[in-house]
């Protein structure tokens, strides 16, 4: 799966990510305000490598100007949204809106029919706001995860 998708009001593209793109995304992770206080060590030392985005479905929107303002990875098996990252400056534009979107188009394309998202508590409005349902509560998982996250199951039709 290879799609590219622009925007046309925005001008703003969603494609494939690249090898060259693993330290443009890990600075995204690791600046990222939603990291902040008692969240910032899940987040500690974390690193989107060039292994992790030839393993799995890794896309990035990008601005007219090239700047990255946002990524998500979709593992395809068992199918899971793993990583969804929107630049600080950029919330509010649309961009995690439309990243998503092309990750449904991309997980029909694959022939899944849901993607679990285990979501940062302060991020689950958004994925609920998106069709996603809440099934359940992933537990703390001490030392790197110290609080309980929502469970969630985004159909995909």
């Amino acid at each position: 799966m290879n799609s590219r998708v622009t925007d046309q009001e925005s001008g703003v593209s969603v494609r494939r990510a690249t090898a060259r793109d693993a330290k443009r995304l890990t600075r995204l992770v690791r600046t990222s305000s939603a990291y902040e206080g008692p969240y910032a060590p899940m987040i500690a030392g974390y690193r989107v490598g060039p292994d992790y985005i030839e393993t799995h479905e890794v896309h990035v929107a990008v601005g007219p100007d090239g700047r990255v303002l946002g990524f998500y990875a979709l593992i395809l098996s068992p199918p899971e949204l793993d990583l969804m990252f929107v630049a600080d400056d950029a919330q509010g534009l649309g961009i995690g809106r439309l990243l998503m979107a092309h990750m449904k188009r991309e997980a029909q394309a694959a022939g899944l029919d849901s993607v679990r998202i285990v979501s940062h508590p302060p991020a689950e409005g958004f994925y609920l706001s998106v069709g996603a349902r809440r099934t359940g509560t992933v537990t703390a998982n001490p030392p790197a995860v110290m609080w309980d996250r929502p469970e969630l199951e985004l159909p995909i039709s």
